[in-house]
């Protein structure tokens, strides 16, 4: 009886595209156990590093409640955040507003940029922990996307697990061959793929670091010249 439900349920879920479901309602029960009240070292280093990246057009994917959003704001960027949960943003903009910046909001799917008209231009592309948990028939679509919306160039930092939870009722999780496999032939180079610890970033997951393995990819955006060529990594 108990596995019919939970088939039933991935079934379902599976048609309702679960990562909307399930976020709304993560949002909702308030079980938002990835939020974090600071952005991490390394979108800090691109920011404010001693080679800072010059600031310009940023777009934060799957920003949540805005922290990464709101910190590239008071560092002199223009920020385009988009999330799919209106919870979520309903908090970004509070959260913005306190902290005297006023980034672009919007509400929708990431793997459909184009319908969202974020537009381009885009040097600094910040995902913490959206690319994950996408569905394998849309990660092709994110990855256009966001080729499709920057210079040049630019900056990936995107955030994963490599592992994910056994209970999400889709695939979900990204490893360093899959980040190869999907964004090498849409013109990015590796610049590193590394550990990154939950603790330190400040996620109340118990034991993330040896469950789930937290990863943290950065990646560039190769001129149209170079994108056949020889990549690192």
């Amino acid at each position: 009886m108990i596995l019919d439900l939970l088939w039933r349920y991935r079934r379902n879920a599976a048609a309702l595209r679960w990562y909307r479901v399930v976020y709304r309602l993560a949002y909702r029960l308030g079980l938002t156990v990835w939020q974090r009240p600071a952005p991490p070292a390394d979108l800090v280093a691109l920011v404010e590093g001693p080679a800072p990246l010059p600031s310009g057009r940023a777009l934060d994917l799957g920003c949540g409640t805005g922290t990464d959003t709101i910190y590239m704001a008071t560092h002199g960027w223009d920020v385009t955040a988009v999330d799919m949960v209106p919870k979520a943003l309903a908090a970004a903009r509070r959260n913005a507003t306190a902290a005297g910046v006023a980034p672009r909001f919007i509400q929708g799917d990431v793997t459909r940029l184009d319908d969202l008209g974020v537009g381009g231009g885009y040097t600094l592309l910040m995902d913490f922990g959206c690319f994950h948990t996408l569905p394998e028939d849309r990660r092709p679509a994110y990855v256009a996307g966001i080729s499709h919306a920057v210079t040049p160039g630019a900056r990936l930092l995107l955030y994963g697990f490599s592992r994910p939870p056994k209970a999400a009722p889709m695939h979900a999780g990204v490893t360093v061959e899959e980040i190869q496999r999907r964004f090498r032939p849409a013109g990015w180079r590796l610049l590193g793929a590394e550990r990154a610890s939950a603790e330190t970033l400040g996620i109340g997951v118990n034991r993330a670091d040896t469950r789930f393995e937290l990863w943290c990819y950065q990646l560039e955006r190769l001129p149209a010249d170079q994108s056949d060529g020889p990549r690192a990594l």
